[in-house]
């Protein structure tokens, strides 16, 4: 079997826009059987080649004059992240990567494959003299929109730490004390620095960990919009776009599990699985429910909720790291086109929340069109609010996935 092959027929599957790369990657390894080994390998051929894209494409037309089908470009990919990237020995990533094509181009494939293993070490100096959206794999539109708003040399880091593989982090379940004990002492966890409960593992942690609920896997992140909410016990809470569950969890931990604790989404394919991970969590005060919040919410939740939490549909940039087909999809028109989206949410959500209330909107973007702009124009057409508090959590600053956090208090 052609870990290589598979590789590339998942890369032509992830051109055409429809699949994201973790569900081929997924997909394939089921459908052909593969060992953890192979899935690995195929794993890092397929997300190391969308992650470098723009530098593997730019090495290929250095090597290859005119144009190529888009089943040769992705074999090439293929080839050249293993000479250059990974530093796999140089007969396994040429002898198998050409042995995967078809016969008709295995010997463009073989003569481009040798021409990188020559020029390899010109190919390698050329980096740094790259522009940084070649260099860093970044569509062009989106690095000169981050160095407008975060400077050239912040922009940079933020480059950086997009290209780097995603680690594997997980919390404890505050609601089960035996899990911290477990995962303490455990050589299976890294505490990860500067975030209690939080830990790190090579690979995902024990699925029995998962299973008993003692873990969510979970950046830092995405404490802040919790931590800003500050839910209590006994209150009735809202978290309005729930699925897959990971804030509900931490909000009835604050709630320590007394209260009310209503989890929504807009498609009810989700809620199976958004129940599950509360169940699993120990979680016994918390219902699940459909609703579309871009549309007018029940009457029956008017005036209704203590607390609401909005994490609401966003661009991802700020976890493009960990979402590698993200960078690719975006255009500049889907930020201008979520921003209605967005403000319609929190419209209808306002509706619910008791007079006196909070509700805190959050994303992952880091792009101040769907965060600061975006609460400062809302606040300007309702002057019933105030902003107590924001967050602007960026990767380059905080070493952490990016998010936004809002906290506003109905007077």
């Amino acid at each position: 079997m052609n870990i290589r092959r598979i590789a590339a027929e998942a890369l032509e599957q992830w051109e055409d826009g429809h699949t994201y790369a973790e569900t081929l990657v997924q997909h394939a390894a089921e459908d052909h059987g593969l060992s953890p080994e192979d899935r690995n390998l195929l794993n890092a051929l397929v997300i190391g080649c969308i992650r470098h894209k723009r530098l593997l494409d730019h090495w290929i037309g250095k090597l290859r004059d005119g144009s190529l089908d888009i089943q040769t470009r992705c074999h090439l990919r293929v080839g050249v992240l293993q000479l250059l990237i990974m530093k796999l020995p140089d007969h396994a990533a040429v002898n198998e990567t050409v042995n995967s094509a078809r016969k008709g181009i295995r010997g463009l494939i073989n003569a481009i494959l040798r021409n990188v293993i020559r020029q390899r070490d010109s190919l390698l100096a050329e980096i740094e003299t790259l522009p940084p959206a070649i260099r860093y794999s970044h569509p062009d539109w989106l690095v000169e929109k981050w160095t407008q708003e975060f400077g050239e040399a912040d922009t940079l880091k933020l480059l950086e730490w997009n290209q780097q593989p995603s680690q594997t982090i997980f919390r404890t379940n505050a609601l089960k004390p035996e899990a911290e004990e477990i995962v303490s002492i455990s050589s299976k966890a890294k505490p990860l620095e500067g975030h209690p409960s939080f830990y790190t593992s090579q690979g995902l942690p024990p699925r029995d960990w998962i299973n008993e609920g003692f873990i969510y896997i979970q950046d830092p992140a995405t404490m802040h919009a919790v931590e800003l909410l500050a839910p209590q016990a006994g209150e009735t809470v809202l978290d309005a776009c729930a699925a897959p569950g990971g804030k509900s969890t931490q909000i009835a931990a604050a709630m320590k599990n007394q209260g009310s604790l209503l989890c929504t989404d807009s498609n009810e394919r989700r809620l199976p699985r958004l129940f599950g991970n509360l169940t699993r969590a120990g979680i016994d005060i918390a219902t699940t429910e459909a609703h579309d919040w871009s549309k007018p919410a029940p009457a029956k939740w008017h005036q209704h909720f203590d607390a609401i939490l909005l994490d609401v549909p966003c661009s991802n940039t700020g976890v493009l790291r960990k979402r590698i087909d993200a960078r690719w999809r975006i255009k500049p028109e889907n930020i201008e086109s979520l921003i209605p989206l967005q403000t319609s949410i929190l419209e209808n959500a306002l509706a619910c929340l008791k007079p006196g209330g909070r509700l805190v909107y959050s994303t992952c973007s880091i792009d101040s069109e769907e965060n600061t702009k975006l609460i400062q124009s809302f606040l300007n057409n309702h002057p019933e609010l105030s902003l107590s508090k924001e967050e602007v959590i960026t990767p380059q600053a905080q070493g952490t996935d990016g998010a936004y956090a809002a906290l506003i208090q109905l007077k």
